[in-house]
């Protein structure tokens, strides 16, 4: 089936459907005064044939005191205040957490007599942990999402203040409403001297940054692949739940994180 993306907006957010897997990649754009520092990252949706589709842009903003990407639905507009905004990633301090948020409003920011409907959704938190090997071995990752009502919608985390937030209800086990979702462990490849996952064909270089995510319920359903292709060519697929603004963000993220040096 056809995937389709006329709106993108709203293909932005909308879960994958059911056995489904869509297929994308990022291309990382480095030219231009300060790109070096500032990439641009563009996700696309491929097509058969070798179309590709844009989907949405990001960029890190500068002047921030701790990473701070924006999300765009235009490759040319990447401002906060710009019709195309459409979500945003940002760290914590040390660069190890981040949290994806919608264009809704920040709670912090407003009287509290506001819609709660206006407030920013939280769609995805990441955590990355050091491992026993420190940075020789692979990184762990954990990634909560919002889970899924019975209509297979997805539920809506809206928080307020930081005890709602997807990171606090994770790191206090309140995990009712959200799904937990892991890195798969790589495994020792005797032959190659590295750690290997089994990308099918959609993943060409070794990277410390190739990654899978899973439930630990169901190792064999990957909810999200990433991993390089070529220097700056990356493939991303992900799968029901999850859809393309969480799984870019993801992405952004084991870009940014600073466990991810190596």
């Amino acid at each position: 089936p056809l995937v389709d993306v006329d709106d993108l907006e709203e293909f932005a957010v909308r879960p994958a459907p059911q056995g489904v897997t869509i297929k994308c990649r990022i291309t990382r754009d480095k030219k231009g005064m300060d790109r070096g520092m500032y990439p641009t990252y563009y996700l696309h949706l491929e097509r058969e044939h070798g179309k590709k589709v844009f989907l949405l842009a990001g960029r890190k903003r500068k002047k921030s005191k701790t990473s701070n990407y924006l999300i765009s639905i235009d490759p040319t507009d990447l401002s906060r205040g710009g019709e195309s905004f459409i979500g945003k990633l940002r760290s914590n301090l040390m660069g190890t957490k981040f949290t994806v948020y919608d264009n809704g409003v920040n709670p912090m920011k407003t009287t509290s007599s506001l819609e709660a409907s206006v407030l920013r959704q939280e769609l995805a938190a990441i955590c990355y942990e050091t491992n026993v090997l420190g940075f020789k071995g692979p990184r762990k990752m954990s990634v909560i999402i919002p889970g899924m009502n019975m209509d297979h919608e997805r539920v809506s985390i809206r928080p307020r203040n930081e005890h709602e937030t997807l990171l606090a209800r994770w790191q206090n086990k309140n995990t009712e409403s959200v799904i937990e979702l892991h890195n798969k462990t790589p495994v020792w490849n005797d032959d190659t001297q590295s750690y290997v996952l089994n990308f099918h064909g959609r993943v060409t270089q070794a990277s410390v940054k190739n990654f899978q995510i899973i439930h630990d319920n169901d190792p064999d359903y990957i909810v999200m692949q990433f991993g390089r292709v070529a220097e700056d060519v990356f493939t991303m697929d992900y799968n029901y739940p999850m859809c393309a603004l969480q799984a870019f963000a993801i992405a952004l993220s084991s870009f940014d994180s600073k466990l991810a040096c190596e």
